[in-house]
């Protein structure tokens, strides 16, 4: 099932490439979705504040598992591409040996940090605990989801976007049944929202690993391979680095936005807590895409095409746009009962913050997408300086203007801070793709 994205129609390519990427977000958010919708129906207003109160924090981790699969991915992508099977196989092997001894230590750090990190965003007194409990849960179960992560990387860079897709399927909606067998069966409340996470992510993770190395295993290479190399994993680190403080200052900037909104109060943020989750299913489908042109770009690259390139870029905008109406109109439409979805007998007030959240993000997922499609061919072309250039843009507006909006306009100026972030993040990016465009990506993996 690897695929060669170096060849064919562009267009045609990505869409089958990156069309399953979707399907598996979809099934991907399901997972915090399920928790908070979970959390909210069967639990209680507060619980659902408290699991999305600890989301914030879980962003720190995922960022790193992020770093990881994106820097494995993107290198084995290249090698795959220039068919160096045997050194892509040395790339494996040497992430997931730097990635057990990562995650030694921050498992380590995380279960001894994790009630400073919940005071750090002004966490009420009356979710503490069961934040808390969430979190900790969550922390134990990051072996699962870090080793998962790199193994969907794998799967990309080597074409294959179904397999991952398949499993993600099964896990999420197995997670929802084990969510309300938990919940509302044995009366385990938001730590049965975290067991069964930790449930179903492991059988997934382990499942896709197993298929990985068997995948492996089937390429046949001249000689043997090494088990650890210091110069691919420095290679590795070049794009895993930027690429988890990219996702580090995101989550420490949305910590702090956080913090901010937390200062208004249980109902607001049970309200923000909703209506984000469907905020992160559009983001996190049109990022995952950016990463699918990541692998496409890294692949051309490593073959010599670099022509392939430009074309990738006008057929992944197509896509990504053809996305964003559906979500567009269905949240200005329905955005109201989407809420209720997560929310048992909720407030006025938190039912009002979701829907204006909304309706003020939901026209600039268009111009957002611009930004995330031109990021992913600089990462896939190694050229980590500049992206990392365009994502600060739009971070540092959003944290700032944040405090400076929520002073001025209440709650309802936190999330006028997006769309500036988004807009001068997405002039950035764009710019820095055009100048690359007509160098022919000559500093690929050099920059």
């Amino acid at each position: 099932m690897n695929k060669d994205l170096t060849v064919g129609k562009p267009e045609s390519v990505l869409w089958r490439f990156c069309l399953p990427l979707f399907g598996s977000v979809i099934f991907q958010q399901l997972y915090n979705i399920a928790d908070s919708l979970v959390a909210g129906k069967f639990i209680n207003e507060s619980a659902l504040a408290a699991v999305g109160n600890s989301y914030e924090i879980t962003l720190i981790f995922i960022a790193f598992a992020f770093g990881c699969n994106m820097g494995c991915s993107v290198i084995v992508s290249r090698l795959f591409g220039a068919k160096e099977y045997r050194n892509m196989k040395t790339a494996v092997s040497t992430t997931f040996i730097f990635t057990a001894v990562l995650l030694a230590v921050m498992v380590i750090a995380g279960l001894l940090t994790s009630r400073e990190l919940l005071a750090l965003i002004h966490t009420p007194d009356d979710i503490m605990d069961a934040s808390l409990l969430y979190l900790n849960i969550y922390i134990y179960g990051l072996p699962f989801m870090f080793f998962y992560n790199i193994a969907t990387g794998i799967f990309s860079a080597l074409g294959d976007s179904r397999t991952p897709f398949i499993f993600l399927a099964i896990s999420s909606v197995s997670n929802i049944f084990v969510d309300i067998l938990f919940v509302k069966s044995f009366q385990m409340g938001i730590a049965g929202v975290a067991w069964a996470t930790f449930l179903c992510q492991g059988v997934s993770a382990i499942l896709a690993v197993t298929v990985v190395i068997r995948r492996l295993i089937g390429i046949k290479t001249d000689g043997r391979f090494r088990f650890f190399d210091g110069s691919i994993l420095k290679q590795i680190l070049v794009v895993a680095i930027p690429s988890t403080l990219q996702q580090s200052f995101i989550s420490i900037g949305n910590i702090i936005i956080q913090s901010v909104i937390n200062d208004f109060g249980t109902s607001v943020i049970a309200g923000y807590s909703a209506a984000v989750k469907l905020n992160n299913l559009v983001i996190t489908s049109l990022t995952t895409l950016g990463n699918g042109i990541s692998n496409y770009t890294a692949q051309n690259i490593g073959a010599g095409k670099i022509d392939r390139i430009r074309s990738g870029f006008k057929a992944s905008l197509k896509l990504v746009w053809l996305l964003c109406i559906p979500f567009a109109l269905l949240y200005f439409t329905c955005g109201r009962w989407l809420l209720l979805l997560f929310l048992d007998n909720p407030t006025a007030t938190a039912i009002k913050t979701g829907i204006v959240f909304l309706c003020i993000l939901t026209p600039f997922y268009f111009i957002v997408s611009i930004k995330l499609m031109a990021d992913g061919i600089l990462r896939g072309a190694g050229i980590m300086n500049k992206f990392m250039i365009s994502t600060f843009t739009d971070l540092i507006l959003r944290v700032v203007l944040s405090i400076i909006f929520s002073k001025m306009f209440g709650s309802v100026g936190i999330w006028c801070s997006w769309p500036v972030g988004w807009c001068c993040g997405t002039a950035v990016s764009v710019l820095f793709y055009r100048g690359e465009q007509k160098r022919n990506f000559k500093n690929a993996f050099e920059a």
